[in-house]
């Protein structure tokens, strides 16, 4: 004598439902929230430069009489215009802008880069306080340093000069803290101890071993610090006196406070501005092919 058991079966429950409430609403419907802050968040970013872009493209007629986002027909002669302003001066205050901008950031990744191994690799008595000084210091506001900074350099006679705003911009506790993460991540000490083994100096192990893992992470810094340079203006307001040293920020704000006696100017202030963004948008492209390209050789070598 056989007996059959018969199961009872059970239907999957429908895509986008709660399981064991057939009634609950499908879980996608709230999908589309975090997409509508991602776009209304994008739109706060993207109006201002929109705005820029249009209304350098306006010739001074137009900047106050045609809608705010409708493209005018001045652009050409506003570029030529800025070009000619005092013999040019607003190239120069790119050309400066260029200078504390890129020599700044190239010698804050190397002291990054050095400081931060230092502090992840070598074990000394105080590492942990240093560290934690170099925390504190990134929590400090620029603004609290900058007349410290001026007073310092008043009295080494450099106030006014273009190492006034290139030194205080090398030492970056923010880059020392990325390096220091980034280096206990990327490098094993198990390659460190085996360089020492063949007798590898310390300063020849940072510069064959650490430096070449150490890459990415030390672009990242210098990028981070280049635009951080680039658009500083508290800095160079403070220790720079003379109109031919001043950044593009500073030169800019000057021109606009020209501006409320001559109105003129307004359209020069505009082009510049949206000049003066596009070293930083090229600079940022090229970073991040370098990136994905490192990525992508990193997951090979893996």
């Amino acid at each position: 004598m056989s007996t059959t058991t018969l199961g009872t079966r059970r239907t999957a429950p429908a895509p986008g439902t709660v399981p064991g409430n057939p009634t609950a609403p499908p879980r996608r419907r709230a999908a589309w929230v975090p997409t509508l802050l991602l776009l209304l968040g994008a739109l706060y970013c993207l109006v201002p430069i929109v705005w820029v872009v249009t209304a350098a493209t306006k010739s001074r007629a137009e900047l106050f009489t045609t809608f705010t986002y409708a493209p005018g027909t001045g652009f050409l002669d506003n570029l030529a215009e800025l070009s000619g302003y005092r013999g040019g001066v607003y190239w120069q205050w790119m050309a400066n802008s260029a200078l504390y901008a890129g020599v700044g950031a190239l010698l804050s990744a190397a002291v990054s880069g050095l400081t931060g191994y230092a502090l992840a690799k070598y074990r000394f008595r105080g590492r942990d306080t240093v560290f934690n000084v170099l925390l504190a210091g990134v929590l400090m506001p620029p603004i609290t340093l900058a007349v410290p900074q001026y007073l310092l350099m008043a009295k080494a006679g450099l106030a006014d000069t273009h190492w006034s705003v290139l030194l205080p911009s090398i030492l970056s506790p923010y880059g020392i803290y990325l390096a220091r993460i980034y280096a206990e991540a990327a490098i094993p000490d198990e390659v460190v101890e085996a360089a020492r083994v063949d007798g590898a100096k310390d300063l020849r192990l940072f510069r064959s071993v650490a430096l070449p893992m150490m890459v990415p992470g030390l672009v990242t810094v210098f990028l981070f610090q280049f635009v951080a340079i680039w658009n500083n203006f508290l800095l160079p307001y403070i220790m720079l006196g003379d109109d031919h040293k001043f950044p593009v920020t500073v030169g800019l704000y000057s021109l606009l406070a020209q501006g409320a006696n001559e109105p003129a100017l307004y359209t020069l202030v505009i082009t510049g501005a949206l000049l003066s963004v596009i070293p930083l948008i090229a600079l940022f492209l090229g970073l991040q092919r370098y990136w994905r390209v490192d990525l992508l050789s990193g997951a090979v070598k893996s």
